[in-house]
């Protein structure tokens, strides 16, 4: 969700120098439970807690361990997608240490503050790979990018195994870099297409396989570049045998945004697999009316048993602690998806 500019406040290093961890960390516990009880009021079945606390949905990585720095001023040749939106640039130096389960404490919050079911999402280690290593600058840590992506998969195993503990209702994977591999133009920027994208698969399924309790999603997007728009384009066709190796029970996947092509493909996924479909813009001022949406998602009923089928948005509204959108709009827009789905329900039980 949007951050407040108290909620950038509280994120500045600076301020926690100033008032102090305790202080610091009362004041966004306070700013946490406003956005928990906001989401509430909309009316949605499965909240969040905004990711407020973050500096970013990757940035989340650095905040759990020692070993990196602000890497905003190393230049960005080797970054395959900027970070947009984020606090700060963060690069691997030094061997990763002292794991902080940070994501599970989010959880643990959300827990305590809600009556309603619980999201929680981890970032997928081929994109820390792509975001947190840098030839010069990381090797001495971690020889190769694949080294290092290797060695973030016991740390997210972890934390998702800590996340679980905690009682939430569904686990997320955050992986936009999926679409890369959608898009033609996009494709060839990977050092090796084909071998990178198995290997993006068997280190998501090295983190997840085995998990039971929760619903365990894995998210693609195009990456969400706010008022910007996308990165990537193509529809899921090209992907589509890499998700029958996932070992994931949903797919997040966006649909309000024509990048994201056609919505037939939803019958080549697995049929044991639920869709989170995405199908409210949260990239663009416009608001997308209840209608719009109830289109959307019986589109997709053509294509995919209702069953199977919960409303989500694109992506989150702000994955970056600086990107500018207007709370009151991403709140407008999680009303008129509930209203979709309680006109829905009416149509279809």
């Amino acid at each position: 969700m949007p951050r407040t500019l108290f909620v950038l406040d509280l994120l500045q290093p600076e301020t926690v120098e100033r008032l102090g961890p305790e202080t610091t960390r009362a004041r966004m516990d306070s700013a946490v439970r406003f956005i928990i009880a906001l989401m509430e009021n909309t009316g949605i079945d499965i909240i969040s807690d905004g990711e407020w606390r973050r500096t970013s949905y990757t940035g989340v990585f650095s905040q759990m361990l020692d070993g990196f720095v602000d890497g905003t001023d190393l230049g960005r040749s080797d970054r395959r997608t900027p970070d947009l939106g984020s606090a700060g640039h963060q690069i691997v130096v030094e061997p990763m240490s002292n794991h902080r389960h940070f994501i599970a404490d989010e959880a643990a919050f959300i827990k305590a503050n809600t009556d309603r079911k619980v999201k929680v999402c981890l970032p997928s280690p081929f994109i820390l790979g792509q975001r947190m290593w840098h030839p010069e600058e990381s090797a001495k840590a971690y020889p190769t990018r694949r080294d290092f992506i290797r060695a973030t998969i016991p740390i997210l195993r972890a934390e998702l195994e800590a996340v679980r503990d905690t009682g939430v209702d569904v686990i997320q994977i955050d992986e936009p870099h999926l679409s890369g591999f959608c898009d033609p133009v996009e494709r060839v920027k990977f050092d090796d297409p084909d071998t990178d994208l198995d290997f993006l698969v068997e280190c998501l399924n090295e983190i997840v396989e085995g998990v039971e309790g929760p619903t365990i999603a894995l998210h693609i997007c195009r990456f969400n570049r706010a008022r910007l728009g996308t990165t990537n384009e193509g529809g899921y066709e090209p992907i589509i045998p890499a998700l029958h190796k996932l070992k994931f029970d949903q797919f997040t996947l966006e649909f309000a945004i024509p990048q994201a092509g056609d919505m037939r493909v939803l019958q080549e996924l697995q049929e044991e697999v639920q869709v989170a479909l995405g199908c409210v813009d949260c990239r663009s001022a416009e608001i997308d009316t209840p209608e719009q949406i109830v289109e959307r998602v019986e589109t997709a009923m053509r294509f995919l048993p209702k069953e199977r089928i919960s409303l989500a948005p694109d992506c989150g509204f702000a994955p970056g602690a600086g990107m500018k959108i207007p709370l009151d709009e991403a709140y407008t827009k999680l009303k008129n998806e509930v209203e979709a789905a309680r006109i829905l329900r009416g149509r279809y039980g």
